[in-house]
C-alpha cells in the first residue's frame, strides 16, 4: 500500500484534474510527478529501464528521467508523438510492442487501457516485454466510474453510443474519445481477474488510484470498485520462471 496515498494527496490530484482539458501540460506535469512517486512504492527507478505504453507526447518522461530510470515511450498515434517533440518515444501499438520479450524492468500504462480494442492483449504484452522479477503498473479508468465517459460523461451512463450521439449534438464535431472506436467499456472486475489469472506474474497490488489509503478497501467490494475506484491501479510483478503461452490466457472483455 503506497505510504504516499494522503486526503491531501488526493485533493491536489483531484483539483489538478479539473484543469485537464484546458491546461493538460499543468494537468499531466502534476500526474506525472505523482506518478514516478507512486510508482517508487513499488519498485526503485534509479537505473531501470521503464517503457510507457500510450505515452502520449511524452509527459510523463522528465519525471522518469529525474528519479534516475531509461525512459522509452511507445504511442500508436502519430500526431500525439508530435505534440511535444520528446526524445526517446517511438511508435508502436500496445496490442503488438515492438520490444524484444523480457527486456524492460518497468513496464507502466497510465490511462490507456481503456482506449485498445483488446485490452487485455495490451495487457499480457506488458506482462512479455518485462523483465523476470520485473515490475507492470497498469492504470485506467473503469467505465463506470465518473469519468469514465471522458468528455462524453455523465451520460455515457446511458450507453456509450447514445452519449457520443449527444456530445455530436450539443457541440457538432465527434469528442477525441469515440466510444467504439478510441474508447472501450473496460471494468475494474475484468482487471483483476486478469491480473489474477496471469500466468506469468503475480499481483501486488491494486487500488484507486487517486484515494487516500484509507479508502483503498473499496477495490475488493465487486460493483462498488467500478463507481468508486475513479482510476483503477494493478501492480504485477514478472514470475522468474514465466509459462511459454504468455498472452494465451483466457481474455475478460
Amino acid at each position: 500500500m503506497p505510504h504516499s496515498a494522503t486526503l491531501a494527496r488526493s485533493v491536489t490530484l483531484f483539483r489538478a484534474f479539473l484543469s485537464e482539458q484546458t491546461d493538460p501540460d499543468a494537468f499531466y506535469g502534476t500526474l506525472a510527478d505523482d506518478s514516478v512517486r507512486q510508482l517508487g512504492d513499488h519498485v526503485p527507478l534509479h537505473g531501470a529501464t521503464v517503457l510507457d505504453v500510450g505515452g502520449g507526447p511524452g509527459y510523463f518522461r522528465d519525471a522518469f528521467v529525474q528519479a534516475g530510470a531509461t525512459y522509452v515511450g511507445m504511442e500508436p498515434d502519430a500526431g500525439e508523438l508530435a505534440g511535444l517533440g520528446t526524445p526517446g518515444m517511438v511508435r508502436g501499438s500496445g496490442e503488438a510492442l515492438p520490444v524484444r520479450t523480457a527486456s524492460v524492468d518497468v513496464c507502466y500504462s497510465s490511462n490507456v487501457l481503456e482506449h485498445v480494442a483488446r485490452p487485455w492483449l495490451m495487457a499480457d504484452e506488458m506482462v512479455r516485454v518485462t523483465k523476470p522479477g520485473g515490475t507492470v503498473f497498469l492504470s485506467f479508468t473503469p467505465w463506470l466510474s465518473p469519468h469514465g465517459g471522458h468528455e462524453t460523461g455523465p451520460w455515457h451512463y446511458l450507453g456509450g453510443y447514445r452519449a457520443r450521439r449527444r456530445y455530436v449534438r450539443e457541440h457538432g464535431r465527434e469528442p477525441k474519445n469515440r466510444f467504439g472506436e478510441s474508447l472501450f467499456a473496460v471494468s475494474a472486475g475484468a482487471a483483476v481477474l486478469w491480473a489474477r489469472q496471469c500466468p506469468d506474474a503475480d499481483v501486488v497490488a491494486a487500488y484507486p488510484r487517486y484515494h487516500p489509503w484509507w479508502a483503498q478497501w473499496i477495490v475488493r467490494v465487486p460493483g462498488l470498485r467500478e463507481v468508486v475506484s475513479w482510476n483503477l491501479v494493478v501492480v504485477l510483478r514478472r514470475r522468474e520462471d514465466p509459462v511459454e503461452h504468455v498472452g494465451n490466457h483466457a481474455t475478460h472483455e
